[in-house]
């Protein structure tokens, strides 16, 4: 029995030629313009750039010129008002973003002195130039200075009210009039002192510490630099671990100069022992004493620090 519904009159047979995708029948026998090439060799670049202000420079920078020479490209060859749009938009918007970055990093430039500070200290620990900005804000972007043989603390008498970081010269610290160490550009002044006391509590230095040349520092004051920090915790954990590595040096410089009686070296991480023979002193430096336990009691051995 015939269907009644005629299938080839109402065109719904499959047309696989319809179907395909068409053929390009004329290759082009030539390659595409320099132009071309250039536009896509930039492109790459751009994409290789890194994060931070200069990477962002870098990026938009390469973009630019690949999406100009795209511009070119689509104007003088393809002529399509389509590509040439997108592209000369594209341009435009990265020439836009290259002034913006060029404006910030501007805007957070430092005096020299501030910045050796970031590249001795914060750049290493991955701190931005956004966030050394803060920091920076925080001190009041001041420099004090300090004259030879003058005092930054004295011993039972200077408020623990700062924190401090040495730029230039050499401090000499005391105690008791026994000499302990020195402090260097681009050690904390007073991170032992920052770290033995709470936000809420207050104190005063336990050693001396006297400019041996003529020294300029960086301060923050304790009240403004904990707000710093509960608003910002990332700066507080760079913060944190720079004072501790700071206390850090500072122990292992006493224990490299500090020798007992008999000539051994006294290691202060372990108070029971002392080992490693000293090398022979040249010098003869202060004593620092040492408790030392015997049965029940416990006797001052004075430990010969060079100098």
């Amino acid at each position: 029995m015939d269907s009644p519904y005629h299938f080839e009159s109402a065109n719904l047979t499959w047309n696989a030629e319809t179907q395909e995708h068409p053929v390009c029948a004329d290759w082009k026998d030539t390659p595409e313009g320099s132009v071309f090439h250039l536009a896509n060799i930039f492109l790459v670049l751009g994409f290789m750039g890194g994060s931070g202000f200069y990477g962002l420079l870098y990026l938009f920078f390469f973009l630019a010129l690949g999406f100009f020479c795209s511009s070119i490209w689509a104007w003088s060859d393809a002529c399509t008002t389509d590509s040439f749009s997108w592209n000369f938009a594209l341009f435009v918007i990265c020439v836009v973003q290259i002034v913006h970055v060029a404006y910030r990093l501007r805007s957070v430039t430092f005096d020299k002195e501030f910045q050796d500070l970031y590249g001795y200290m914060f750049k290493r620990l991955g701190v931005s130039l956004t966030e050394y900005g803060k920091i920076v804000t925080c001190s009041d972007g001041d420099i004090h200075t300090i004259e030879k043989d003058h005092y930054f603390a004295m011993e039972g008498k200077t408020a623990i009210d700062k924190l401090s970081i040495l730029l230039s010269g050499r401090i000499r610290v005391t105690v008791n009039g026994e000499f302990l160490h020195y402090i260097y550009p681009f050690q904390f002044i007073d991170s032992p002192e920052w770290d033995s006391l709470r936000p809420s509590e207050d104190g005063v230095f336990q050693v001396t510490l006297r400019a041996d040349n003529p020294c300029r520092y960086v301060a923050w004051r304790r009240k403004k630099l904990y707000l710093l920090f509960a608003k910002h915790r990332y700066i507080a954990k760079v913060f944190a671990l720079l004072v501790r590595n700071d206390i850090a040096d500072k122990l292992f410089s006493l224990n490299d100069k500090a020798f007992d009686s008999s000539g051994f070296r006294y290691d202060l991480r372990l108070p029971s022992f002392c080992h490693v023979p000293a090398p022979e002193l040249e010098q003869a430096g202060g004593f620092l004493t040492v408790p030392e336990k015997q049965g029940q009691h416990i006797k001052s051995t004075p430990i010969q620090t060079t100098t």
